[in-house]
């Protein structure tokens, strides 16, 4: 089977009359959606469930089977065993890899080696640390069934003689602007996953590019409108679409079915950002009647950051931030307890700190109803 000869990019002959109307409805949908992200005071923490949720549903598409609940459990020291343990590490350098990259397109815009950084923290002691991690290929690769042949193979990426080249031309698609911005991000992520250049981890680098690229246009006020939910849902056609690309060059159903991703996936989001936000201010509210504590806001931005912790993690935080006692600390968590906003998924031992979870957000996270 010969190498894909990726598309110079912008393309051209698509069929606009069929795209536009979506590419309005897909616009105003992610608008709404940027609207209610404008709205949250400190979206980085009141959202962190969902940066989790995306980091396993995108993990997910790769054959990872793990849980927001047992992502967030080993990361409180309930640790896993296995494949479940290597599958929440791959978990985990996805969500860190999220973080890492909000925090450099504060300043820069996305770079090829802003991109093989973010593979080398993805690809960070997992399965897949012997494929070059943060190295482009320097070898020809194939996807295929498990031992198939290069004849036998379903796509071809690029020759890596060609490849660098390919990828400074996407480059420059990112910097220029194309007939709309959400068109553009269905093309962008698309080339990405053609010209495929890593030995490993191309879907899940792919993926994290989605909400960068947007929050690069300035489409999004936060690099946090997260796809993967629908993508795993609708995998196999997710695939399909992508392979018609190389196989007919078919880019129009593509991107039809990557604007309906963004309109159906916007309002998923929306739906699940508005709950999240009356969890917090109705949490706001019970706490403070509860506790009368001074420290009702900090202890709330710590349990939604992260929703199942120890005990000694979250008084050492406290009293690292905010001077706060140890004792006062703990009699908080015990109220929060007694009224059960919190529960306890490990009691406390001798030296080992109880282990306690705030599992109406967590429920959230999952899409599950809140009890």
């Amino acid at each position: 089977m010969q190498a894909f000869e990726p598309h110079i990019l912008p393309l051209s002959d698509l069929d606009f009359r069929r795209l536009l109307p979506l590419v309005g409805q897909a616009n105003a949908a992610l608008a709404r959606y940027d609207g209610l992200l404008q709205g949250i005071p400190n979206p980085a923490v009141m959202l962190s469930p969902l940066t989790t949720q995306e980091a396993v549903l995108s993990s997910k598409i790769e054959g990872t089977q793990a849980t927001v609940d047992e992502v967030l459990e080993q990361e409180a020291g309930l640790l896993k065993e296995g494949e479940k343990y290597k599958d929440i590490l791959e978990i985990s350098n996805y969500r860190q890899a999220l973080f890492a990259a909000r925090e450099y397109l504060q300043d820069y815009p996305i770079r090829l080696g802003f991109v093989r950084e973010l593979h080398r923290i993805l690809m960070n002691s997992v399965r897949g640390q012997d494929k070059t991690p943060g190295e482009f290929r320097i070898v020809q690769n194939w996807i295929g069934k498990f031992g198939c042949s290069i004849e036998q193979a379903t796509f071809v990426p690029p020759s890596p003689l060609q490849l660098l080249d390919h990828l400074q031309a996407w480059e420059r698609y990112l910097d220029s602007d194309d007939v709309d911005f959400l068109l553009q991000t269905a093309v962008v992520h698309a080339q990405f996953e053609l010209l495929h250049p890593f030995n490993d981890g191309n879907g899940r680098i792919g993926r994290i590019l989605i909400p960068l690229f947007l929050y690069q246009k300035r489409a999004l006020s936060q690099p946090m409108f997260y796809l993967s939910e629908y993508l795993e849902n609708h995998r196999e056609e997710y695939y399909a679409r992508l392979k018609a690309i190389s196989s007919d060059d078919n880019w129009n159903d593509w991107i039809v079915f990557f604007l309906q991703a963004v309109i159906d996936q916007a309002a998923q989001n929306s739906q699940r950002v508005v709950a999240i936000k009356a969890l917090y201010e109705e949490m706001k509210q019970t706490i403070q009647e509860t506790t009368r504590s001074q420290y009702t806001v900090h202890l709330l931005d710590a349990i939604f950051s992260k929703p199942i912790f120890r005990t000694s993690d979250l008084t050492a935080q406290l009293n690292r931030e905010f001077d706060s006692h140890e004792k006062t600390i703990h009699g908080l968590l015990r109220q929060l307890k007694e009224v059960g906003i919190l529960r306890e998924l490990q009691s406390g031992s001798g030296r080992r700190p109880a282990t306690l979870c705030f599992p109406r957000l967590i429920n959230l996270a999952e899409g599950r109803q809140v009890l």
